[in-house]
């Protein structure tokens, strides 16, 4: 009764046949590797490519993500040279790549990999790697890391993110990161040129535009020119907000040499 459904009827099984198979000329031929495209409306499959040298780690992941209608993995390496070639033939949208494989010369291998397929993402996978590198990598151009011991359903949300141009890491990194971008992020005032801070040494001191023209041997439109940039950088709108706003701030500025004649 292998080739045949049963169905309950009347309290009985009754053999329903199978219907017959297609001859194999009339089926589709899913088990190629090729590679499909996920279209910007988000419809469609992922193609995926996983590289790793621990043969039971890339075996799982290959089976976890088959398993997803919107998944496919298209193709399997384990070193970087098998990645590139399959990178150029295939064009996955996603490679979930074993960190030890490009080693210390990620930067390099990131550049190939965008030269061969330039919308592939890159996310490492990794069993430990510290906060630094995780950062170096993701700075260095990949999509995200992904720690192997993680939830496997996470490999899947994982691949979807990175699809939507989100960055993919360990909560703890994603927290350093973020810090580490608003620590870097320029203030205003330090985006004033030294011209522009010479001008607010003059406007302290009361000085009219032309003053400070003559003061700094620039035209008087010119003098209005940087006030206007200055406005913009610092957000002020007039000259006694813009002096508030310097004593405020103590900004380090030039001195100024003695009111012209």
């Amino acid at each position: 009764m292998s080739d045949a459904m049963l169905k309950m009827t009347a309290g009985s099984l009754l053999p329903i046949p199978a219907a017959p198979r297609r001859p194999s000329s009339a089926r589709s031929a899913p088990q190629r590797l090729r590679h499909v495209t996920a279209p910007e409306n988000g419809h469609g499959r992922i193609s995926i490519l996983i590289a790793d040298r621990e043969a039971i780690f890339g075996l799982g992941l290959k089976k976890l993500l088959a398993a997803e209608d919107d998944l496919k993995v298209v193709a399997q390496a384990d070193d970087a040279a098998e990645i590139l070639r399959l990178c150029a033939r295939f064009h996955p949208d996603v490679l979930f790549v074993q960190a030890e494989i490009p080693g210390d010369g990620l930067e390099s291998f990131l550049g190939q990999v965008r030269h061969d397929s330039p919308s592939s993402k890159i996310v490492l996978t990794a069993s430990l790697i510290a906060d630094e590198a995780a950062l170096r990598a993701v700075k260095a151009g990949a999509s995200g890391v992904i720690l192997k011991s993680t939830n496997p359903e996470l490999f899947v949300k994982c691949a979807r993110r990175v699809m939507e141009g989100e960055v993919w890491l360990p909560k703890k990194q994603v927290a350093k990161l973020v810090g580490e971008t608003q620590s870097q992020q320029a203030r205003p005032v330090d985006t004033l040129t030294r011209r522009e801070k010479a001008v607010i040494s003059c406007l302290i001191l009361g000085w009219r535009n032309r003053e400070i023209g003559r003061q700094l041997a620039i035209s008087e439109q010119t003098v209005k020119n940087h006030l206007r940039s200055i406005y913009d950088k610092v957000g002020v709108s007039d000259r006694l907000e813009l002096a508030l706003y310097a004593i405020h701030q103590r900004l380090e500025l030039p001195p100024a040499a003695p009111s012209p004649a």
